[in-house]
């Protein structure tokens, strides 16, 4: 049977106003409580305002529970949050987990957006909050279906986990090969970019020519992650002919963010049949007889990861873009072909592994997708 939600739960209003020292939590979307979050911007600030969240109690930021960011709190005793958090406190007759469960799901999510939509930045306040309608079993139910969800949701963190680590190895491996590319501590031999490559930025988006006669698949800057694709739905623009002569992907092709997180990059291998890339991508062309895509793609690595791209803008950490003239103005190490070789090679052994992983955890997520639909969709 279905109740009202506000007849489980309370608002939690007691603060820190004795300036105790708790320890400062926020709640994001993938990590649910966390410390750290604002690093050292909390440091100094007067935290008598700040919540406090006992353990048990629910905590979400009004503005972002739209995109899941709420969880309850079972890390510490107390914590704090920011004053902008609502906090709420959930009765005996229901599960947190259960609760956890039931607000990401996307009956609650898609609720969340549709009640919250229209309010100053679509703030969801908690006695909307209140009014949802949340199927209640037995308690001893309510556990049963939220360990059913933890198992499932404990082997998608492990099937994560053995890819971060096979990422880990090649890493490993490349550093053991070629030291460190950005001090050149093997004194490999440099050339600039632009030598031994050809790039362009893809085609601008232009709504006011899209015609819908001639429409193809593109990668934009979120469809490039690390090394990986994301390749769900794919948005679709126009494409002459002579568009799709410029704009074409091919087998071998690097494809690095110009902004965003400048540099990630990953290799494309003709995933989709007749693809095509936005502006703000750079697809770029080894010259192979010099230089590999794989052992470039792991140099934008390493130097993302160490700083390597921070002179660009002299003081700065990053870059706000990577632009195609500042890209092809990049010095970059160039070890012997046959090494590249050898870590391609290293690289397509690993990611048969990875391949054969992430086919289990795209079963087990379809697991728990099916799981979440059957319990509170």
């Amino acid at each position: 049977m279905k109740v009202r939600l506000g007849n489980y739960i309370e608002e939690y209003s007691k603060k820190n106003k004795a300036d105790e020292d708790i320890p400062v939590y926020s709640v994001t979307s993938t990590q649910g409580f966390c410390r750290d979050y604002f690093g050292k911007e909390v440091a100094s600030k007067d935290k008598t305002t700040y919540k406090i969240v006992p353990q048990g109690c629910f905590a979400y930021n009004p503005s972002r529970i739209n995109v899941g960011s709420v969880d309850w709190q079972r890390n510490e005793e107390r914590v704090i949050v920011s004053p902008l958090y609502n906090v709420f406190s959930v009765s005996e007759e229901l599960d947190q987990e259960y609760l956890y469960y039931y607000l990401k799901s996307d009956f609650a999510l898609q609720r969340i957006r549709a009640v919250a939509t229209g309010s100053v930045r679509d703030n969801l306040k908690l006695e909307m909050l209140k009014e949802f309608p949340i199927l209640l079993p037995p308690k001893n139910d309510q556990k049963t279906i939220a360990n059913n969800l933890d198992r499932v949701k404990r082997i998608i963190e492990l099937r994560k986990s053995e890819i971060d680590k096979m990422n880990e190895l090649i890493k490993a491996r490349f550093v053991e090969m070629f030291g460190d590319v950005m001090h050149n501590d093997r004194k490999w031999e440099c050339k600039q970019f632009s030598d031994i490559t050809t790039s362009r930025l893809g085609k601008m988006l232009d709504a006011k020519h899209q015609t819908g006669t001639c429409k193809y698949p593109y990668l934009a800057n979120f469809n490039v992650q690390w090394f990986r694709f994301e390749l769900d739905n794919l948005n679709e623009m126009d494409f002459n002919e002579k568009d799709r002569e410029e704009f074409c992907l091919e087998d071998g092709d690097l494809l690095v963010c110009e902004g965003g997180e400048i540099g990630r990059c990953a290799v494309w291998h003709n995933q989709v049949k007749k693809c095509f890339f936005q502006k703000a991508l750079h697809r770029v062309r080894c010259n192979q007889d010099i230089i590999l895509p794989d052992y470039l793609a792991w140099w934008f690595k390493y130097n993302c990861e160490n700083g390597g791209f921070a002179a660009i803008e002299g003081a700065k950490a990053t870059i706000s873009h990577l632009t195609g003239v500042k890209m092809k103005m990049l010095d970059v190490t160039v070890p012997a072909i046959e090494l590249q070789e050898q870590f391609a090679d290293f690289i397509k052994q690993v990611d048969k592994s990875k391949v054969a992983v992430q086919k289990a955890l795209e079963k087990t997520q379809l697991l728990f997708d099916s799981l979440m639909q059957q319990y509170f969709g």
